[in-house]
């Protein structure tokens, strides 16, 4: 008698994670393309060297905006979506916190370069960045309210807005002379645009005024610590790459790193998705072990098939990817980078979903502690592969990559101890199926005749996603659940009073 009503109950659930999966996705092509196509540009212009400056000005001001978040995002999204009530008190006191910390960080930021030993240029570029993406960051906090309140598709429209901003500016810079320097106006230009939309937005879906509260700000700053400890795990990381490779390589290899990182980012996307569609109902279902287990196992089989057809596609077709992108002759060792990150893909897939778990569990503190061993782990890998490989190969940029591949077995083992009670056997059964039918793909498209990468990556799609229905990965439940969720308009959840769209 009780199982009827569970099975009612999963269909809108299933549905409204389809739309938000739909609306991510959707949001996550256009941008994709946009900042690839922005990517490119600026790399063709600048060239491998300052290209490299300013993979490392990002890296350094990525970082320094860590502690700008404090671990907000994961918090309001979460606040949000169990007390919608709070909405206007959560953003307005984050949005005035965010801006405080920017200051602050700045200026710590600045300073640090120069303890750093930093050239005067890198430093003042360094602050004048940051500065620069206040707000953009500022505007993007509005997406933590979309995300809670399961409105995924002004999260994608918001992504969007920034950067096709960005891009457009940026073409306008380029096209009229101006070089590194003057883009840290134009990242200023296109935040600005995208702050203004996403107020627009916020209005238009009637949540409550935003109003400043000192014990809000509190909180945030209280409730936020343990889960700013895993950003800031997860941020240190790039921000290491980015000295060693300073320190150990020449400015042209952190120019192929910062290309290939580039497409990384983009191929790692799909997880992003998976797991913010996810994390609202992980975050309701926390408290309810069965519920909690049966909406991690709804995602990870999609995030399976797509974590590995990523792998394949990366390793098969990496020079392709940077010759059409960078160009070949400037960035061609850019492209065995990119194919040495292949194996640690799938790895960072199942690594971010069950990360979203855990947060949703409450643990974020041990998925700190996890995080912080495996930077160590990473960075002991890194000192040695990164000389080694710029000695036997002239790039040492491969040797972050295959060191980033241990990193990421340390925190998917911990991972697997943190939320065990939630897996199933079945979920180890999937993994073998995947990484099979991955390798019975590239076996058959090393088998096959050589052709154009314009028939070679659509086949290898096709052919991988035959070999996942030979082997089980993907089933008629699948499709038939898709199809159900695609095939009328998806019910939306209650919002109990917030993010009401006006008729």
């Amino acid at each position: 008698m009780n199982k009827q009503p569970n099975e009612s109950m999963s269909v809108p659930r299933r549905s409204v994670l389809l739309r938000n999966i739909f609306h991510l996705g959707l949001g996550q092509v256009a941008t994709t393309a946009l900042t690839i196509f922005q990517s490119a540009a600026i790399a063709r212009t600048l060239g491998a060297s300052d290209f490299g400056l300013l993979y490392l000005l990002n890296s350094i001001a990525t970082f320094a905006f860590v502690f700008v978040d404090w671990g907000h995002g994961p918090y309001v999204i979460r606040e949000v979506a169990i007390h919608p009530h709070r909405t206007g008190e959560i953003l307005g006191s984050v949005t005035a916190l965010r801006f405080g910390m920017t200051l602050i960080t700045c200026a710590l930021a600045v300073a640090l370069t120069w303890v750093f030993g930093y050239d005067l240029r890198t430093s003042i570029l360094t602050g004048a960045l940051i500065l620069g993406y206040l707000p953009q960051y500022l505007g993007l906090s509005c997406s933590w309210v979309f995300r809670g309140s399961e409105r995924m598709g002004y999260d994608a429209l918001l992504q969007v807005v920034l950067k096709f901003s960005t891009l457009a500016l940026a073409l306008a810079c380029l096209a009229l002379g101006g070089r590194l320097v003057a883009l840290i106006p134009v990242y200023a230009a296109a935040g600005t645009i995208t702050f203004v939309v996403a107020m627009a937005m916020y209005r238009r879906l009637a949540f409550p005024p935003l109003h400043v509260s000192g014990s809000t700000i509190r909180e945030l700053v209280r409730h936020g610590a343990p889960l700013m400890a895993i950003s800031l795990a997860v941020a240190v990381q790039p921000y290491i790459d980015a000295n060693i490779l300073y320190a150990l390589v020449p400015q042209e290899v952190m120019g192929w790193y910062a290309a290939a990182w580039a497409i990384t980012n983009t191929l790692v996307a799909p997880a992003l998705i998976m797991g913010g569609a996810m994390y609202p109902q992980l975050a309701r279902a926390a408290s309810q072990p069965g519920e909690f287990t049966r909406a991690l196992r709804t995602a990870f089989r999609p995030l399976l098939f797509l974590a590995v057809l990523g792998a394949v596609g990366t390793y098969l077709f990496a020079d392709f990817a940077i010759g059409v992108l960078y160009s070949e002759r400037k960035f061609g060792p850019a492209a065995d980078i990119l194919r040495a990150f292949a194996p640690a893909l799938m790895l960072i897939y199942i690594d971010m979903l069950f990360g979203y778990a855990i947060m949703a569990a409450g643990k974020a503190g041990q998925l700190a502690k996890a995080k912080i061993i495996a930077v160590v782990v990473t960075t002991a890998f890194e000192w040695v592969l990164i000389s080694w490989f710029q000695a036997r190969f002239s790039n040492g940029g491969i040797g972050i990559v295959v060191a980033m591949a241990g990193g990421e077995l340390v925190m998917v083992t911990a991972a697997v101890v943190m939320i065990r009670h939630a897996l199933e056997r079945a979920m180890v059964v999937d993994v073998l199926r995947a990484v099979a039918a991955g390798a019975a793909t590239i076996l058959l498209m090393r088998v096959l005749p050589s052709v154009s990468p314009l028939v070679g990556i659509p086949l290898c799609v096709l052919t991988f996603a035959a070999m996942s229905a030979v082997v089980g990965l993907v089933t008629l439940a699948d499709t038939d659940a898709l199809r159900h969720g695609f095939g009328r308009r998806s019910p939306v959840l209650p919002q109990t009073g917030a993010g009401v769209e006006p008729h």
